[in-house]
């Protein structure tokens, strides 16, 4: 089974506008509201490529019912735990020309939720994916992703980090099957400023020394780069096409990394498969479907197990 953590989810209020403009009405010219936060961003593009995980966190309110009702609509298991304040946070996600955001704050997350979330991650067993995602909030310790993989050491779970600088340096020791920052946060990891590949790939190294297994480096509209476990380095250039939406890009080239690892074995494929996946959702308004990933394929969809 792969699990997902998101610890502050979110609605997300995305909607279009002509233009933005500050202390007047603005009309919008197109509205959604979609389930929001890293982990269940993935969870969602895992479903729509055909693998079924379970989404864990906090949730709470009336907003924290409709996000369950809204990832159940979308193919996911939830098994979030219920606060008793405040309520799920709705983040509005304007797009005018450029992309504004405006990001709730969330409900607070008490010690004996954090031992409720402790006991479900407990059932996890070997062969199961854990995607641990996004930043903390600051009801939670600051290193509760270290406390999360010490615990969960040794028993063949494979975690995979999609965070920054010290969330992610400080689990490198407990040898997390994927991390994927992206250039800019790998160069602020070590305060330099990449400038070329090959300068990516020799820091991205440094992460692989510290403990990581797989570095899979994003890059936005120049494509990604990874590292594998076994020391081979890939290097791909997404396809063309017009850039809607950077929101979840990035989860869902976790999602098809993942989808593409297990459904093969292989981490070329894997690394097609999330450069594709990537990509499909930076075209949409929303995250990717299994059709629009595979329209994006440079081979056939079942050399990829779609």
């Amino acid at each position: 089974m792969i699990y997902t953590v998101t610890f502050n989810p979110s609605l997300d209020y995305v909607i279009g506008a002509e233009k933005l403009e500050p202390g007047k009405i603005n009309r919008t010219t197109r509205e959604n509201i979609y389930p929001g936060g890293k982990g269940n961003n993935v969870s969602v593009v895992l479903s729509n490529l055909g693998h079924k995980s379970k989404a864990l966190g906090f949730v709470s309110g009336f907003t924290g019912e409709a996000l369950e009702k809204m990832l159940d609509d979308f193919g996911c298991y939830t098994d979030f735990i219920q606060l008793d304040n405040g309520f799920t946070r709705i983040n509005v996600k304007i797009n005018a020309g450029e992309e504004t955001e405006i990001n709730g704050q969330g409900p607070r997350i008490s010690e004996e939720a954090i031992g409720k979330l402790y006991e479900k991650l407990d059932a996890l067993t070997k062969g199961d994916v854990l995607v641990l995602a996004g930043s903390i909030p600051n009801t939670l310790p600051e290193d509760i992703y270290e406390r999360i993989m010490a615990r969960l050491d040794g028993r063949g779970i494979r975690i995979v980090v999609d965070a920054t600088k010290d969330l992610l340096m400080n689990v490198l020791k407990y040898h997390p099957f994927l991390i994927k920052p992206n250039n800019h946060e790998l160069g602020d990891m070590f305060g330099v400023q990449l400038e070329t590949d090959e300068e990516i790939i020799e820091y991205a190294g440094k992460l692989k020394e510290m403990g990581a297994k797989n570095v899979l480096i994003s890059m936005a509209g120049d494509g990604a780069i990874l590292l594998d476990e076994h020391g081979k380095v890939y290097q791909g250039r997404p396809p063309k096409g017009e850039v809607l939406n950077s929101v979840g890009a990035g989860d869902s080239m976790v999602a098809g990394f993942v989808t593409g690892y297990l459904n093969t074995g292989d981490y070329e494929k894997a690394f097609e498969l999330g450069i594709a996946t990537g990509s499909a959702s930076a075209f949409e308004y929303w995250l990717a479907e299994k059709e629009d990933v595979v329209k994006l394929l440079e081979k056939e969809p079942e050399l990829y197990g779609l």
